[in-house]
């Protein structure tokens, strides 16, 4: 499959409300003069009525994209109803969003103990603060799509399609198979593959590129002297890998660099 159109202004309309949420959360979090018990509350009033808006955004386009996409197998499809209480908030884990959101300021606390400089323990809270707004994003966005596919009887199954020049290796990994629509899960936070629905009359097949699959495995193997069919036992979220080079195939770098040229980035040879 290509990206069309519709994929690529879903995924912009997406990673904008990501940078809009994640920038004001981490400017609330920055902002504060102290990270004590006292702080948590006050800066719950700020940032969950944004996060909750996030999700609900996020929530709203994901069903706006799988019904313009569901057109395209049946021009007859109604509208979707989707209760987006059912997809964002409390319903993404179960737990009440301010004890979530207080996991920061505990992580702060925790640094703090263990000998940890001010400034360093307030980083580590932002950093687990990101990860888990993240988090929350992609799960209004699986849940919406699991919630909103049961109205679209065509639709089987899902496959991930990469988005970026650079995408982690657990993300090339999922974007090869195929899986049913009640199974999709986050990757990992931050994951911006676009979510495509599949009917039962086109299944591919539970590998549906095995030559990517295996050129990933290669490359991995080829750089670090190992590599996990499962991708557990090394962290592929970690790698990240240029889908297409054009002359040697995959190219590997790691999470956090920024390349400025062929010398910065790891080449297999």
């Amino acid at each position: 499959m290509s990206l069309t159109r519709l994929d690529r202004q879903y995924g912009s309309a997406v990673r904008s409300v990501w940078g809009s949420v994640l920038g004001r959360t981490g400017q609330s979090w920055s902002g504060l003069k102290a990270w004590r018990d006292a702080d948590v509350k006050s800066f719950q009033r700020r940032t969950l009525p944004i996060i909750l808006a996030g999700e609900r955004q996020i929530a709203t386009l994901t069903a706006s994209y799988l019904e313009q996409l569901y057109r395209e197998v049946d021009d007859r499809a109604r509208r979707v109803s989707l209760d987006l209480d059912a997809v964002t908030g409390k319903s993404l884990r179960g737990v009440d969003p301010r004890d979530v959101y207080e996991r920061p300021f505990k992580e702060v606390r925790f640094a703090l103990s263990e000998g940890v400089a001010l400034d360093d323990a307030v980083d580590r809270g932002g950093h687990r603060l990101e990860t888990i707004v993240k988090t929350d994003l992609q799960l209004a966005r699986t849940h919406t799509v699991r919630e909103v596919s049961d109205e679209l009887p065509k639709f089987e199954y899902t496959v991930r399609e990469l988005q970026g020049e650079y995408d982690c290796a657990l993300c090339m990994i999922a974007s090869t198979q195929r899986y049913h629509k009640r199974d999709l899960a986050p990757i990992h936070p931050g994951c911006d593959c676009l979510v495509k629905t599949v009917t039962a009359d086109y299944d591919p097949g539970q590998i549906i590129d095995e030559e990517f699959l295996n050129s990933v495995h290669d490359a991995v193997e080829t750089a670090l002297g190992t590599f996990d069919r499962g991708g557990r036992a090394v962290d592929y979220r970690k790698i990240i890998i240029a889908r297409d080079h054009g002359e040697i195939g995959p190219v590997l770098g790691y999470r956090g660099q920024r390349f400025t040229g062929p010398d910065d980035i790891h080449l297999p040879t």
